[in-house]
């Protein structure tokens, strides 16, 4: 099995240089073919017969920004349970963990019960439910056949078995031999039937391990946190793998209400590319993906973030390099000028040509790094364009701060060159075929623009569009949308630098 996953990754590889030679816009739109299942699920099929090889996107439109309040970092969670099998793969004997795992619950309820008494609550009464649901754990966890899910997979030569979690979506992808397409439609569709939260709170330790590692423990993720914080006031774009206090009371119930309210099948996306028979697909598809419930439409975010009145700034004193983040607010990617601001944030930071490098690292060397995201967390809702500097050693966040504001107000002021226009929109172009390339990456644009802009052909009009993009567009933009009223400005600072 080792052998056959070492071919796909070379045919894999092959494809992406194929691709890559000739890329045909026109010829790519005749080989996909659409279909939606009776249950609202919708599919998106890529003939690509060039190598014997099949590779699998599912994106459920659920992330971290519909998180119910005190429950952070339950969208997050499902990330760590794909891999826990389902009732048929993963039990040694799922008749008694079932049990087991309805023990568990009863026992977690009765030591919330107590605890909702606060401070009437019985302490040596608590130290018994804790015991007692730690029993109920450890005889739950003996009917686990560990990682039998993942082994499955693997063993029939998967490539890129792997899932993620954003602000705005839950994704889930791997490759497989197309010769075992059917196994992907039968474990993926019993996955989504009906999932089996097993070792949930074990995983739950696992990632609020996690959060100590990359939030707690870095001060640059801490300092990610509290400028998302920072901007949104009300908009739930905020922690990704949730606040502390929340993680550490998520339950398995809480996580099933999740799933029966965001995974329904009119709320999933497939987008499937490789060496595929389209008529066959949607037979599997009805076959396997037609077992799964309707269900109505998930609740939407209806909380809108204010206008911002006025800069916002916040600091974090820590002895780690100094950080600079400004995050400007802007609209949503399918504003009109989503493509301006692509085309900014290449004029700004594309590599080595762009202004902040050239002025803030190559010129004045005032900084180590320098860069920019023209979209920061997520393009759904309203989000914010980030700026960022880690300044060089013997320069001050306040230094590159002042010299980010110049470099905007020369952006505003002065029409950005036609070389560099056109180069940074040849550079945007050949980074989306780039990521094009592989059937990985064409099942994962194809699944993330029919979600987001309900067409999946909106790739090739968003080229379209960037390549409208004029220096006065830039200006315009600049003007419009960085405004020292509209930005949040966060830095890591030394606690001697602080003090002066």
């Amino acid at each position: 099995m080792h052998s056959q996953r070492r071919v796909l990754v070379g045919v894999l590889v092959l494809g992406a240089a194929t691709l890559l030679r000739a890329f045909d816009w026109t010829e790519l739109e005749k080989r996909v073919t659409e279909f939606t299942l009776a249950n609202g699920m919708h599919f998106i099929v890529l003939e690509r017969h060039e190598a014997p090889v099949v590779s699998f996107h599912a994106y459920v439109d659920a992330g971290s920004v519909n998180d119910p309040s005190g429950k952070t970092g339950l969208a997050h969670m499902f990330e760590h349970m794909i891999g826990k099998g389902t009732t048929d793969l993963g039990s040694l004997n799922w008749a008694e963990e079932q049990r087991a795992l309805e023990e568990v619950e009863r026992a977690y309820d009765a030591l919330e019960l107590e605890k909702r008494k606060g401070r009437r609550a019985d302490p040596q009464k608590l130290e018994a439910l804790r015991k007692a649901l730690e029993q109920a754990i450890e005889r739950a966890n003996r009917y686990v056949d560990p990682n039998k899910y993942v082994q499955v997979i693997e063993q029939n030569g998967a490539v890129g078995f792997n899932a993620t979690t954003g602000a705005d979506a839950t994704q889930y992808f791997y490759s497989l031999p197309s010769n075992r397409l059917e196994l992907w439609f039968l474990l993926q569709s019993e996955w989504f039937r009906q999932p089996v939260f097993r070792e949930f709170y074990k995983e739950r330790d696992v990632v609020r391990e996690e959060r100590r590692m990359r939030v707690e423990s870095d001060p640059r993720g801490k300092l990610y946190e509290v400028l998302l914080a920072t901007a949104f006031l009300a908009h739930p774009y905020r922690t990704i793998v949730g606040w502390a206090s929340d993680i550490e009371n998520l339950r398995a119930a809480d996580a099933a209400w999740f799933h029966r309210t965001y995974y329904v099948p009119s709320n999933i996306t497939v987008a499937i590319v490789g060496d595929v028979d389209p008529k066959e697909i949607r037979k599997l598809a009805e076959r396997y993906f037609g077992r799964l419930e309707p269900g109505p439409p998930p609740p939407t975010v209806i909380t809108e973030e204010p206008p911002q009145e006025g800069e916002r700034r916040v600091a974090i004193e820590s002895e780690s390099q100094p950080v600079l983040m400004i995050a400007y607010k802007r609209p949503d990617q399918r504003h009109p000028d989503d493509p301006v601001l692509d085309v900014l944030d290449g004029v700004l930071s594309m590599g080595r040509t762009g202004l902040l490098y050239q002025e803030l690292v190559r010129d004045r060397r005032i900084a180590l790094a320098a860069g920019s995201s023209a979209t920061f967390p997520s393009g759904k809702f309203p989000n914010t364009f980030l700026i960022y500097a880690v300044p060089n050693l013997g320069h001050s966040t306040a230094e590159n701060e002042q010299a980010i504001y110049q470099i905007l107000a020369r952006l505003e002021r002065e029409p950005v060159a036609e070389e560099t226009l056109s180069r940074v929109k040849r550079n945007i172009r050949a980074s989306i075929i780039r990521s094009l390339a592989s059937n990985a990456g064409l099942a994962m644009r194809l699944a993330w623009y029919h979600v987001n802009y309900g067409d999946w052909r909106m790739m090739f009009r968003g080229l379209e569009l960037i390549d409208r993009v004029s220096a006065e567009d830039i200006q315009r933009v600049v003007k419009q949308y960085f405004r020292p009223s509209q930005r949040t400005v966060a830095f890591l600072v030394q606690a001697k630098e602080a003090a002066q």
